[in-house]
């Protein structure tokens, strides 16, 4: 037998959930078996994402469950129901496996709020601009490997052309604004395509000016994607070693917070569009 391939962050978050369902009733695996007419070995693979579920299913554990939320029932039986194959498939066994998580996650994203302390976002950035940041890798890509990641990071940028896009905010540091990737022209470039794409209607830039001073975790940037329902947000981190991703209620909550009153430290969008030219002009 082929080996099964690991399961996706998406198919994990699904059966953690339905874990979380369980828990909140106040079944053990072995009572949630019984219940159900199945055994404890299903319910802990389904769990771990190992085993895929139905829509059905999930509908008739929820109920057995107890679980009143129609919405969060129903966005979880959707989840279940996916069958596609998304684009980022073909770029499995080449880049990590978090990478591909993430365009997952943006696919499936009602929204995002973004933080980006030194780096323009990675829906946002063009082309030069990527290379130049993949440049900056230790250790330093392959040409082959940079083509590939390049081409990903292109493809993510295809989620705010979709009939219905995500409504996103971007927050956007001044050190970001002014971190010279590839050089003046190139800088230029990005800073001009930025301001294009925030006269998109469900796109929303605003900067974080030096002269705010502090704000919260300003030493890292935090990617907040929405979920069909507050109970199913992701926050995406990055570290040198590659992306984590948060969903447990409590810690969404602490980034909430920190993205409300970062958001409120900054420029409005209007403001945010002059201040982002006048540092093209400084470029």
């Amino acid at each position: 037998m082929p080996p099964r391939k690991p399961p996706t962050a998406r198919q994990c978050r699904l059966g953690a959930e339905l874990r979380k369902m369980r828990e909140h009733a106040g079944l053990t695996p072995t009572e949630a078996a019984a219940l159900l007419g199945t055994d404890r070995t299903t319910i802990s693979n389904t769990e771990s994402g190992r085993f895929g579920v139905s829509g059905a299913r999930v509908r008739t554990w929820a109920g057995h469950y107890a679980c009143s939320d129609a919405a969060y029932v129903d966005a979880l039986a959707d989840m279940a129901e996916e069958r596609i194959k998304g684009w980022w498939e073909d770029y499995r066994g080449e880049l990590s496996g978090s990478a591909l998580d993430l365009a997952e996650l943006e696919h499936h994203a009602v929204g995002f709020r973004s933080v980006q302390i030194m780096h323009m976002p990675g829906l946002l950035q063009t082309e030069d601009y990527a290379r130049a940041v993949y440049a900056e890798a230790l250790p330093a890509p392959t040409p082959a490997s940079l083509r590939r990641r390049l081409s990903h990071r292109l493809r993510r940028r295809d989620v705010l052309d979709r009939p219905d896009p995500p409504t996103c905010t971007f927050l956007i540091h001044e050190a970001a604004l002014r971190m010279q990737y590839g050089g003046r022209k190139v800088a230029a470039g990005q800073l001009d395509h930025l301001l294009k794409e925030s006269e998109r209607d469900n796109v929303t830039v605003r900067v974080i000016p030096f002269t705010v001073g502090g704000f919260p975790n300003a030493g890292s940037s935090t990617h907040y994607v929405y979920g069909p329902v507050p109970q199913l947000d992701t926050v995406q981190t990055d570290t040198q070693t590659g992306s984590g991703f948060v969903d447990a209620e409590a810690r969404l909550q602490v980034f909430r917070a920190v993205l409300d009153r970062t958001e409120g430290r900054s420029l409005d969008p209007q403001s945010s569009r002059d201040f982002i030219k006048e540092v093209a002009g400084q470029a």
